[in-house]
């Protein structure tokens, strides 16, 4: 399985539900709502959906979803 990068757990963190299905669908939903321009976080969702389609139910229960917020010094 291929790792999940920074921005894409951390997308995932906002949009989890609990479930893989059902992280898999709000990502789906939000996917369709995007404008033309966003092309970035467009492929953001893509790339995690491609990830989370491709990985059991079991290896989704294994992953820690808590944002990383990274604090910078003033």
């Amino acid at each position: 399985m291929d790792r999940f990068s920074i921005e894409e757990l951390n997308l995932m963190c906002i949009y989890d539900t609990g479930s893989r299905s059902g992280l898999i669908a709000g990502l789906e939903k939000i996917a369709l709502e995007l404008a033309p321009d966003d092309a970035e976080l467009s492929e953001l969702i893509q790339s995690a959906l491609k990830k989370l389609t491709a990985m059991s139910d079991q290896e989704y229960g294994e992953l820690i979803l808590v944002p990383d917020y990274k604090e910078e010094d003033d």
